[in-house]
């Protein structure tokens, strides 16, 4: 467990990760407190920095049909002005939905959303080969989706 959070703050952050929409009157019934502590409390998680942000999760079949890539890239050796280069461009590119370094012979691996198969090819050639230092790409798509959240674990 974080120091500092008491069992209150952990409840309070469970529930906030499953519906950030929820009132303060409602988080409070949820977690068992009165409205003001609770609003005081959500505000100290906040201001801890415990808590980044807010955002709405859409459903992505309403925009139509996609799927998930999971790409990996084995990458030269970059200066530093590259590799900010390269961390911009990825940050400018909506459908790179997640950009994490890795261990092994690749070097980072890319959860992508694609149109279709096609659209994903032109996509590889028109932009992530064209970021900086990629030699190489292993792309891997998936079938089905068995378990998506965003929540992590707050509770160790």
């Amino acid at each position: 467990m974080s120091e500092g959070l008491t069992a209150v703050d952990l409840k309070i952050l469970e529930q906030v990760q499953k519906d950030a929409s929820l009132s303060t009157t409602e988080l409070a019934d949820k977690v068992g407190l009165s409205q003001s502590p609770c609003w005081r409390r959500l505000q100290k998680l906040r201001e801890d920095g415990y808590i980044l942000g807010e955002v709405t999760i859409l459903d992505r079949k309403k925009f139509g049909e996609s799927l998930y890539i999971f790409a990996t890239l084995k990458m030269a050796s970059l200066s530093e002005e590259k590799r900010d280069d390269f961390k911009r461009k990825i940050e400018l590119t909506p459908e790179i939905m997640e950009c994490h370094t890795i261990f092994g012979e690749r070097d980072i691996i890319l959860k992508i959303i694609a149109q279709s198969l096609e659209w994903y090819q032109k996509f590889i050639f028109n932009v992530i080969l064209k970021l900086p230092g990629v030699l190489d790409i292993q792309s891997s798509v998936t079938l089905a989706q068995i378990k998506h959240t965003s929540a992590i674990p707050v509770r160790r």
